[in-house]
C-alpha cells in the first residue's frame, strides 16, 4: 500500500513541545523534576476553577455546550462587546488554523515574523500558503518590513504580541501605524495569549482596534488563569469574520471541564494577581541573578525569560535536564545560543540559578 500525502504536509517541520515532567521521570530515572520550559502557570490552576470542576465531573458523559454559550456570555460581559463577535477553541492554537480553512487558499500568502510563535509558520505550511517570513529587529517585532510586504495577494499577517519566544511587545504607536492603510483583504491576526501579564503603559489592547480593521485578537486561559491542561482558547472579531470561522469549526471543540473551568477562572481576580506578582518578583531575581552571572537575557513583559549563553546554550539545557531542571532548548527556533526558561515559584526560580551557575561558572 503506498500512502501519498498532501504536498504541502511534505513540507512541514512539526512543532515539538517541551518535555512533560512524568516523560523526565521515567526517562531519566528523576524523582524531583521542575518545568519551567512551556510558560505554565507555577502557581496551578485558579482555586475556582477547580472546585468547579470537581462539582461538575459526574457529567462529562455528556457531550459538551457547542457553541460555549455560558462561557460566550461571561468573556463578552467582561470584555464588554458582543458575544457574536467571539469564537472559542481548543487553545488559541486552534484558532490559527480556523483562520486559514476561513481565509487562506492554497498559494495565497501569509506574513509572519522570525523568530516568533512556530505554529503560525507550522500551520500555513501545511495549509499550502505561500510564507513570507520578515526578521525580528532586535527581538523585536519589524512592522514596517513587514508592512512593506504586504500585497493584494496578503489574506493573513500574524503578530504575538507580546510575542514568543523573545518577551517583547509592539507599541501603541507601531500597531496603529502598521495597520493603516492595509488591504481590504488582509486579515491581521493579533496574539495576546501574554497580554496579562504586560505592565507597560504603552502596550496596546487589541480590542480597540476592533471597529476600523480587519482584526482577529486572540487569547487564552493556558497561561495566567493556569488552565493549559485543558485547553480553552478565545478570539474576538467583527461577526462577519467570526461567522466563516465558525463555518469550519469542528462541533464540540472545546471540552465542557474547560468551559466550566474557563467561567471560574474568569471570576478569580485573586488568582490573577497572585499569579502576576509572582511572575513580577520572580522576572526580579533571575535578572539579578542573570546579570550577576554575566549572562545576557531579553527583558520580558511575559512571564518567561529568552537567555543568551553563546553556542553551547543546547547543551546547557541537556544538562539541566539531567539534573531536573526543564527548560526550553531553542534550536527548534534556529537560536543556538539561547534558551527559554518560565518564570517559576521562588523555590524554583533559586533551583534553576543555582544548577545553572553550577554548570556555567
Amino acid at each position: 500500500m503506498s500512502i501519498i500525502p498532501r504536498k504541502a504536509v511534505l513540507n512541514v517541520k512539526p512543532y515539538l513541545p517541551g518535555k512533560p515532567i512524568e516523560e523526565v521521570k521515567r526517562e531519566l530515572g528523576l524523582q524531583d523534576v521542575i518545568k519551567m520550559a512551556s510558560n505554565e502557570n507555577p502557581l496551578g490552576p485558579s482555586p475556582k476553577a477547580m472546585d468547579a470542576i470537581k462539582k461538575y465531573v459526574g457529567s462529562i458523559n455528556r457531550y459538551p455546550e457547542g457553541g460555549c454559550f455560558y462561557l460566550r456570555g461571561a468573556v463578552a460581559k467582561r470584555l464588554k462587546i458582543k458575544p457574536e463577535q467571539l469564537i472559542f477553541g481548543n487553545g488559541s492554537d486552534e484558532l490559527i488554523g480556523l483562520t486559514l480553512k476561513a481565509f487562506v487558499n492554497e498559494g495565497d500568502e501569509v506574513i509572519v515574523a522570525k523568530p516568533t510563535f512556530l505554529m503560525y509558520e507550522v500551520a500555513s505550511t501545511a495549509h499550502g500558503a505561500k510564507i513570507k517570513v520578515v526578521p525580528m529587529r532586535y527581538f523585536k517585532y519589524d512592522l514596517r518590513a513587514m508592512k512593506d510586504e504586504v500585497n493584494k495577494n496578503t489574506r493573513v499577517v500574524f503578530i504575538a504580541n507580546p510575542d514568543n519566544p523573545n518577551g517583547t511587545y509592539v507599541a501603541r504607536h507601531e500597531l496603529e501605524n502598521f495597520l493603516k492603510g492595509l488591504p481590504e483583504e488582509t486579515i491581521v491576526f493579533l496574539d495576546e495569549a501574554y497580554c496579562d501579564f504586560v505592565e507597560e503603559q504603552d502596550y496596546p489592547n487589541g480590542l480597540e482596534y476592533l471597529r476600523e480593521n480587519n482584526l482577529i485578537v486572540t487569547r487564552t486561559f493556558s497561561k495566567a488563569y493556569g488552565l493549559a491542561g485543558l485547553r480553552v482558547g478565545y478570539g474576538v472579531s467583527n461577526p462577519e469574520i467570526i461567522k466563516y470561522m465558525e463555518a469550519v469549526r469542528d462541533p464540540f471543540n472545546v471540552n465542557s471541564l474547560g468551559q466550566i473551568g474557563a467561567i471560574a477562572a474568569l471570576k478569580d481576580k485573586d488568582f490573577l494577581s497572585k499569579s502576576k506578582k509572582a511572575v513580577r518578583e520572580g522576572k526580579k531575581f533571575l535578572y539579578s541573578e542573570l546579570k550577576a552571572m554575566g549572562a545576557r537575557y531579553v527583558p520580558s513583559v511575559t512571564n518567561f525569560i529568552l537567555i543568551e549563553l553563546g553556542p553551547k546554550s543546547g547543551e546547557i539545557a541537556e544538562r539541566l535536564l539531567k539534573k531536573g531542571v526543564i527548560v526550553r532548548n531553542m534550536k527548534s527556533w534556529g537560536m543556538e545560543n539561547f534558551m527559554r526558561v518560565t518564570v517559576g515559584k521562588e523555590a524554583e526560580n533559586k533551583r534553576f540559578i543555582r544548577e545553572l551557575k553550577k554548570i556555567i561558572l
